[in-house]
């Protein structure tokens, strides 16, 4: 991880900085979407690419399939992450009417779970009863405060609908990358699966690379990271090909 300056941690942590910080913090991003789309869209269009070669077939199988699997497969994701974020909602939201029903009907006991979580982080005596009352004094506080310390959920849980979107969107246009080669009529089929590749180590390294500046992270080493997955990746479906076209005699279509 990148060390910051001084002079960027005091500017980072000014009092506007902080708020400004803070009240972003609630919304939650959509990088990991799109970091994951794209990653997966370029896999699964890559192997098809590289399947297909590797079983000698005709350099319009891969489109075929390529753009099949492409919209199938980018769809079914979408779907899986709308599913799976509308759940964490969900969740989060049963949890918090358990808890205004605890509040309401035992709130001694609740106040008491307060005092406990928090006296396990340190604090005691007059500064954690007043801790204590605070909370209590604030039901959607405390409510907010029991959901993420009791149960260790989030308050802020991704939007459904812009994650199905993120996700698909990032998986079609990196996903479409590896297939563009193939839509050349001028260009022969070892031409086409090497600039396919190339594409495809491009977008690879792209987004790694991007998640790295992202999540503060070395920029070579995380896209060479990601670009060695989807190579690891794309070999296998080359090999699994060439094998399955000489275990089946496949001839070139």
């Amino acid at each position: 991880m990148k060390k910051t300056s001084q002079e960027s941690l005091l500017r980072e942590h000014s009092p506007e900085e902080i708020e400004k910080r803070l009240k972003l913090g609630g919304k939650s991003p959509n990088v990991p979407d799109a970091v994951l789309g794209g990653i997966d869209g370029c896999v699964t269009t890559f192997a098809v690419v590289a399947g297909v070669i590797g079983a000698g077939l005709h350099s319009s199988v891969a489109v075929v399939l390529g753009f099949a699997n492409l919209l199938a497969d980018g769809f079914s994701m979408a779907i899986s992450n709308y599913e799976s974020s509308k759940a964490q909602r969900e969740l989060a939201e049963g949890i918090r009417q358990i808890e205004a029903e605890h509040i309401e009907r035992i709130p001694g006991g609740e106040r008491e779970e307060v005092r406990q979580i928090f006296q396990q982080k340190g604090f005691s005596g007059e500064i954690l009863e007043e801790i204590v009352k605070t909370i209590s004094e604030d039901r959607r506080l405390w409510i907010e405060t029991m959901l993420t310390e009791e149960y260790g959920v989030q308050k802020a849980a991704p939007d459904p609908y812009k994650s199905a979107i993120t996700t698909f969107t990032a998986f079609l246009l990196v996903g479409a990358m590896p297939l563009v080669p193939f839509l050349s009529s001028t260009l022969n089929t070892q031409a086409q699966f090497i600039l396919s590749t190339c594409l495809a180590g491009l977008m690879f390294f792209s987004i790694g690379s991007f998640k790295s500046m992202v999540f503060d992270m070395p920029v070579f080493i995380s896209g060479f990271r990601t670009l060695l997955t989807g190579g690891i990746a794309a070999g296998l479906a080359f090999i699994t090909g060439h094998l399955l076209r000489e275990l089946f005699d496949i001839g070139m279509m």
